[in-house]
This record gives structure tokens, sequence and C-alpha cells, in this order.
């Protein structure tokens, strides 16, 4: 593959809801630029796409696929995306580095919860788009109607507008007519070819929206078009490219992409109305030595500034590193300097990628999207340029994870390898991300869904050799104090040789919450306890607030104040002040009315307004204090107080009521108490457990 200019490179991301079809289309298009000589399907699991073995079991896609080919003279890299919403980290990377959206809508469901959210992603980046009505071969296809149903949903400060005219529908379709070109694209896989007679008026009649949409786009245009002169195709052309790069103008395509019905119609609206990379506003980027912000236009020959949107860990190439080049020009065995490591890495193997295929290159310019393997230490959202000109793009912002498991190794074999694993996942998926919790001590993986954590496991197993057990995560709960106590304890051990003796008194007091330890030996009077085990008794009292009296969880918000005691001249000793300060610690706090704190989490859940009264009424059962709702972008936000006892499955329970449409965030806000009645079965459960585990 040649090395292509700016202005002759288009880099289209297809998005959708899952089921769409994105994958189907992009083997529809390879095919007719020739680059396949035959047409995968998702069902048969032969797609040039979908690759990787969770996505042929699947049938969906689970991550995005670069797939350039060359058409019209014209470089097109096509970004295909997953449609499923547990994998949106993957349709977040791709729009960063992609020129225009092409929205998939089916002919029959028209507009789903998954278009109006890519809609709402694409509008992130001020990203220009265009609708493709696909599957016109279906039963029940309308283009008019999800036209108008697009126009409801989107239509708002933009115009949508049919640039295609299909030829019938479902088993009837034929193809489609370009209504700027007056050309008919009629049967499988076609070229253009002049409009039947029959369809001459019809064409006419639907040429003149685009016509009006055209000609306001460009003062010269409006005038002509307003004197009465006819518009030539060149310059409808212009007016309509112009309206999509300035994002005020929405064409609408028709084709099958199964049957390879109108595709070429597709790749011919891509190259002649799509914007390049130079038809973009000019890139900003932050020049680390003086701290500004300049502005890197797509230039061939401007500084070097390369973005990482997308790491892949090989198994048998080792680590991919997806790019796109903003400014300056790449080539095979450049030093290049990473910003965020602050190290120089070699690009000692420079390709473009099509799914799992590489088409090696020397040579990578301004505007176009390639890979290269094995760089140390460069990873997702990381920019690559010099060290004499070190300059930082704009990172992707990632959504918070909203489901968690928790992760057990099967073997000691599986323990050994299992950091690195996950390590290595997060790595390849920002949207997934693991820790180990202290308090539970437990492992916890986290993602956007249980689909979403459940492909991380098996490629756990797949790629890296580590078989595991999920469940459910344990509620970091914390224990405390309610009220003051005091008391002593005297630890005295006698075996024939030297004995051990400490004898500690001490007050707990609570704190108020978020305020930790605090320990005071200030009212030790008269050298009661010398100074040198004051240590020793606060090691003790720390070591029983790791695992607390009341249920095992750590203690917090507590201030313990040592005020009397005593010790031996031969027999006392740091153990022994120690073992007296766990105990004493022990004994009095759970005179001090201990109770049980639970995670409280700040949460959003943006609906429909149709769902709200639902929300509400389900997050009431989960024990929340609902805070307000609001409106933003036509959806209503209901804004909540909840205890994360009651959200470890909402990410399931919410797409369930909402048939999907609803989206929710959630971060830790606080700890509480936990009511009575519910610390009793949790105190119990601990309680068991601790039985279960001495029995072993």
């Amino acid at each position: 593959m040649r090395t292509y200019k700016p202005e002759a490179i288009r880099n289209v991301v297809l998005v959708g809801h899952t089921g769409s079809g994105k994958t189907s289309l992009v083997e529809a298009m390879l095919f007719s630029a020739g680059v396949t000589n035959r047409m995968g399907r998702v069902e048969d699991g032969n797609t040039v796409s979908d690759h990787y073995p969770e996505e042929i079991r699947r049938q969906i896609s689970i991550y995005t696929s670069v797939l350039p080919f060359e058409w019209r003279d014209t470089k097109v890299n096509v970004l295909d995306t997953p449609g499923y919403f547990d994998f949106v980290g993957e349709v977040k990377g791709a729009l960063r580095v992609a020129d225009v959206g092409l929205l998939l809508v089916d002919a029959v469901a028209g507009v789903e919860v998954g278009t109006e959210l890519v809609w709402s992603y694409m509008d992130e980046w001020s990203l220009p788009r265009a609708v493709l009505v696909n599957k016109m071969n279906r039963e029940n296809a309308d283009f008019q109607r999800t036209l108008e149903n697009v126009r409801a949903a989107f239509g708002g400060n933009v115009k949508i507008v049919a640039l295609h005219m299909p030829i019938g529908s479902g088993e009837g379709f034929q193809g489609v007519i370009d209504l700027v070109s007056r050309k008919a694209y009629i049967g499988e896989n076609a070229d253009p070819s002049d409009v039947p007679p029959e369809f001459a008026d019809e064409v006419e009649e639907r040429r003149l929206e685009i016509l009006e949409a055209a000609a306001e786009m460009d003062d010269e245009l409006i005038m002509k078009y307003l004197e009465g002169e006819e518009l030539t195709v060149e310059e409808i052309q212009r007016g309509v490219r112009q309206g999509i790069i300035e994002g005020q103008i929405v064409p609408v395509l028709a084709a099958a992409a199964t049957a390879n019905i109108g595709v070429r119609a597709v790749m011919d609206a891509i190259a002649a109305y799509f914007p390049s990379p130079l038809d973009r506003p000019a890139e900003p980027a932050t020049d680390v030595q003086s701290g500004e912000t300049v502005e890197l236009p797509c230039d061939p020959n401007g500084p070097l500034a390369v973005f990482v949107f997308k790491t892949v860990a090989d198994p048998y190439v080792g680590k991919i590193s997806y790019y796109r080049v903003f400014s300056g020009t790449l080539k095979k065995d450049m030093r290049v300097w990473n910003i965020r490591a602050e190290s120089e890495e070699r690009l000692s193997n420079i390709f473009y990628p099509r799914g799992k295929d590489h088409i090696d290159t020397d040579t990578v310019v301004a505007g176009d999207i390639a890979a290269v393997t094995k760089l140390a230490h460069t990873l997702t959202n990381d920019t690559l340029c010099t060290r004499e000109r070190p300059l930082k793009l704009r990172e992707i912002v990632y959504p918070e994870p909203l489901y968690s498991v928790a992760v057990h190794p099967k073997s000691k074999q599986d323990a050994a390898k299992l950091t690195n694993a996950l390590s290595r996942l997060q790595e390849e998926d920002p949207t997934l991300v693991w820790r180990y919790d202290a308090s539970t001590k437990e492992t916890i993986l986290s993602g956007m869904g249980d689909t979403h954590v459940d492909v991380a496991v098996q490629y756990l197993k797949g790629r890296f050799g580590v078989d595991v057990d999920v469940t459910l995560p344990r509620v970091p709960y914390r224990e405390t104090v309610t009220t003051s106590a005091s008391g002593q304890y005297r630890h005295k051990k006698q075996t024939g040789g030297a004995g051990q003796f400490a004898e500690v008194h001490m007050e707990i007091k609570p704190l108020p919450r978020g305020g930790g330890f605090e320990y005071d030996t200030s009212r030790v009077f008269g050298g009661a306890i010398s100074s040198q085990f004051f240590p020793s008794i606060e090691k003790g009292i720390k070591q029983a607030m790791e695992e607390g009296p009341l249920a095992g969880y750590p203690v917090v918000d507590v201030r313990c104040e040592v005020y009397d005691g005593k010790e031996h001249p031969v027999d006392s000793k740091d153990i022994a002040f120690q073992i007296a300060g766990r105990e004493v610690f022990k004994k009095v706090f759970m005179e001090a009315k201990p109770a049980l704190l639970e995670p409280i989490m700040k949460v959003e859940v943006i609906v429909p307004d149709e769902y709200v009264g639902d929300i509400i009424s389900d997050l009431n059962t989960r024990r929340a204090i609902v805070q307000g709702m609001t409106q933003e972008r036509g959806k209503a936000v209901v804004k909540a107080l909840v205890p994360l006892a009651e959200m470890q499955r909402y990410a399931t329970d919410l797409r369930s009521i909402t048939q999907g449409r609803g989206v929710f965030t959630m971060e830790f806000s606080h700890y509480e108490i936990v009511p009575e009645h519910l610390a009793q079965k949790i105190i119990e459960q601990a309680r068991k457990e601790r039985e279960e585990k001495d029995k072993k």
C-alpha cells in the first residue's frame, strides 16, 4: 500500500447499536475494493474484522479493528467498533482518531439505545457524521420511516438530508440512486449507471432538498440557486462536503451490507463527501516545556505528534500499539520520545494493520493511522514526539467501571501469574481496572458490565493461562464506635525462664466520620509505663484494628487514649505491651457500642423521561436517598446516595428496567452506619465464615 497525502485520506469510524451491520459493511467494502476475494460472515466466524476467538465464539465485535483499503485514489481507514455498550472503551478510542463517523441504523428497528449513545459520544469530539440506513433487504425495511426516525431523534440544529434514494425494499431491494450525481447502483457490487427512466421524476423531486442544503453552505452557491441557475454536480458536492465538515449537514445513505447492494455507492460517498484530516481543525497540544497550548495543523513537515489510541497484547508478536500521526512524519527505525514515561522508544517495525494482517511500510504521514510492535514503555493515551520538541496531545477520558467481581485463582501457579496477567489486560483496555482490596483480602476486577468482565476472565485463561473463579465481591465494610468506653488489660505469662508482663489502661472515643485513627499517651503520669513501650502499645492496637472485633473488618474513626498501666522491671518487654495493647483495644472496643459502617456511593442515573418513575421506585428499594432530578439533552438525570451493597449488580438491573436505554455513573461518597437489622446479619455471616476457616 502506497503512502497517501493527508488530503487523500479518510479516517471513518463505524458506530451504531449492536447488530446494525458494521462488521458486515466492512466485509462488503473490502470485497468491493478488491482486498478480499470473498465476503466473510459474522455467523461463520470468518470476517476480517472479528478475528479474536471470543469475537468468533460470541458473534459480536469486542475490539476496534482498523481496516484500510484504497478507493477512487483515496485511502480509507475504516475503524470497526463494537456496538455492545460493555466495550465502550474501544468506541471512545476509535472516535479520538477518526475524522468522521458513519452511524449505522437498522432499516427495520430504526434509532435504538446504542444509536443514541454513540451519537452523544460523537458530540464529545464535535465529529462530523453521516447516517447509513442498513439492512434495506430485511422484511419490513422502510427507508423513509427510518429517515424520519433519525430526524426526530437528532434533527435539532443540523440538516439531516437523504443523499441516496433506495430502489425497492425488503426482498425487492435492488439498489440505490445517488441524488447528487444522478447515478444508480443496481444489483450486487454494482458500478454506477444511468438512472432508470421510471425513477427520473422522483429523483428530481427528492433532489431539491439536498440542493437547498448544499446551496446554503456557500454564499456563491446560494446566490446562483436563488437566481434560478442550475448548480453543477461538482458545486453540489462541494456544498454538501462543506456542510458535513462544519457539522451542519448529516447525509443519509442506504445499503444492504450482507447482500453487497449499495455498498459501492457508500464508498463513493466516503471518497467524495467525507472530510480528510486536512479539513478538520488544527489539533490542540500542550508544549511540555512552556506549558502553553499550541495548534498542530495536519502537516507532514510539522513537529512530530503521535497519539496511541489502542494497545493489544498479541500472544504471537507481543504488544501492538495502534496510533494516529496528528503532525509530522513517522519513519521506520526512528527514535521517538514518550512524554508520560520520559523514555525513548525505537520504532523498528511500523505497519498498516488490516484485522490480524500487517502491511509493512517505511513511512506514516500526518493524518494516517498505523501500528507498531514491541514498544517497551508506551501505553494507550500516550503521546510520542521528539525529545527536542515535547508535545502532549489530548487524552481519551474513559468512563468509570460499573461492574465488579472478586477473582480467585484456582491454583498456586494461577496465583503466581494473576497480577501480571491482570496488568496486561488493563494496559490493553483502560475500562478494565483491577485492584487488591486489603480490607476484604480479595482481588477485584471491574469493567463496564457482566459481558465485559466475562470476556476478560476468558482471556485470562485463553491468552495468559490463568484459571480463576469469580464471585460477588465482599462489601468493604468498616467498624467503629459510637460512644466512649474505658477499661484495662493485664498480660502476664510465666514459663520458667524470663516472663512477660504488661498492663494497659485505655479509653476509646469516637471520631467524626473520616477522622481515621488518633493515639495519645499524654494522660500517663509518674512513669507508670515507660515511654519506650508507647510505640509497642500502638503497634498492638493497629494489629487489632486490621481485623476488627465486631466482624473482622478494619476499624476506623477512633481515638485511643492510654491513661495508666503497670510494668515489671524484668518481665516487661516490647512483645508484652504489644499483646496488652491489642487485647485492651478489643475489650474496650466491644464496650463502646461498636457499629458497622458501609460505603455510600454517589449515583447519577440518566434515562428517558418515561422510565423516571420506575428508576426512583427501584432506588427506594435499595435504601437510596434521592437528592433530586435534572434534565440534560432531553434525558432525566436522577441523583442519589445509595449503599454500595445495593449497587453490586445495578449495571445489569438498569438495563433490564430501561430496556438498555439507561446509563449511570457511580463514585464513592462517604461511610455511614449500617442499620441495626442488617448489621446483625453481616456480623453473623462473618462469624460463620471465621468458624469455617478455623475448622480448616
